[in-house]
Order: structure tokens, then sequence, then C-alpha cells
């Protein structure tokens, strides 16, 4: 006969605290990157519209589904189910006593961080994934797309790992656990996009996970990842061979 370890499966008051944003995390990160990659959605885009379109409509809805499944969805769920219910526990808020620091901070990180963007977005092995709107002929209205489709799915991306996957955590676990399960997720989300960007993530991950909680706001890491973003992809349209703007 086998053994078995007593394991206490009792269900504690907290656990649900922990668990529901971790579970919720992973399935709608799972839920937008099946979507997005989906080539069986994609053909429905290229069957439907010209080339052109079809990747400018392709790519926007793929960036507000992300905003919906990864900001929209575990908020809603989470703030339906756990004790803290107010917009402000998970970061979405304006502080005036943190305002100064978050203003400097943002800006100080954005100093940094477009020129890197810049001249990387100009290399060949980045041109091979950006712009992701692969539109042969660029128009205001696609660099509007551009620009609103990032800030969705940035708002989304940023509302899922630094609100509702941080705050609630560090309620149940304490700071340095949930920075922990937070740094893992997150370096964990970027393994498809290579060794560099994974471990780039750790560094990245801790930084602004600290930063969002010294300022209480989810706006630090919102703003910087979309000067990142979007000077990537701009400058990634200006260099790119195969693309050509038609104002």
């Amino acid at each position: 006969m086998f053994t078995k370890l007593d394991v206490d499966l009792e269900w504690k008051e907290n656990d649900l605290v922990s668990f529901l944003p971790i579970i919720l995390s992973l399935c709608c990160f799972v839920l937008y990157w099946f979507t997005a990659a989906s080539s069986h959605i994609k053909n429905k885009f290229y069957n439907k519209y010209s080339f052109d379109d079809a990747a400018r409509k392709h790519i926007f809805f793929t960036k507000y589904f992300g905003f919906i499944s990864m900001g929209i969805i575990p908020l809603v769920i989470c703030m339906l189910f756990l004790p803290k219910s107010n917009f402000s526990d998970y970061g979405l808020t304006f502080i005036p006593e943190t305002s100064l620091y978050s203003l400097i901070w943002t800006l100080g990180l954005g100093i940094v961080v477009v020129p890197i963007a810049f001249l990387s977005a100009k290399k060949e092995k980045n041109l091979v994934n950006y712009p992701q709107i692969r539109s042969k002929t660029w128009t205001k209205k696609t660099i509007f797309i551009t620009i609103l489709g990032w800030s969705l799915y940035l708002f989304g991306y940023e509302l899922l790992f630094r609100g509702t996957l941080l705050f609630p955590l560090v309620d149940a676990l304490g700071v340095w656990p949930a920075i922990a399960v937070n740094i893992g997720m997150y370096s964990a989300t970027h393994i498809p996009k290579g060794l560099d960007e994974t471990l780039g993530a750790i560094p990245l991950g801790l930084v602004l996970c600290l930063l969002t909680l010294y300022s209480g706001t989810i706006w630090i890491a919102f703003f910087v990842h979309l000067f990142m973003a979007i000077t990537n992809c701009l400058t990634a349209f200006k260099y790119h061979p195969d693309i050509k703007y038609q104002a």
C-alpha cells in the first residue's frame, strides 16, 4: 500500500486575496495571447478586407482585446469577489501627495528609455516584427490607430501586472513575496520574445513594482511603457524599407 502525507486543504479566509489575482492573471493573459496569435482570427480579417486595411484592423483588434481581457475582466472580477472594491485599491487613482514623485520618475525614466528605444528600433532585427501594423502605406489614420491601440493595450497590461496582480498580493503575502510573484509572471510572459527581453523584464519588473508601490498608482509604469512602445513603433515605421507614408 502507498502512503501519502497529510495536506491541509482547508480554504482559509485570506486565501482568495492571493489565489484569485494570480489565477485571473494567468488565465486572462493566456486568453489574450492565443487570441492575438490565432491564425484563424487573423485570416478572417485578411479574407474580408484589403491587405492594408486588414493589417490595421487586425492589430487594432488585438490591442483593444488585450485592454478588455487583461485590464477590464480581471479588475471587475476582483472587485466583485475580493474585500477591497475601490479603484484606488488597484492603483487606479490620483494621489496629490505622490503626484510630483510620479511626474519626476515618469519624465526621468522617459528621458532614459526613449533614446534607447529610438536607437534599437532602427535595427534590422527589430524591423522584422515592428511596426506591428504591416500596411504598405501608412496614413494619419494609421498613426492615430497605432497610438490609440498601444494606449489601450498597455493600460490593460499595466493594470493587470502593476494593479490587479500587485496590490492585493501585497496585502495578502507582503511586499517582497508579492513582487517575486509579479516579476516571475511578468518575465514569463516575455519568453516568446526571446532571452534578452525575458531577462530584461526581471530588473524592469522590479523597478516598476517598487515605483508603483511608492506612488500608490499604476501611472508611472503605464506612461513609461507607453513612451517606449510608441517610440519603437513610430521609429520602426519611419525606417522600414517596405512601408511608406501617404498624407
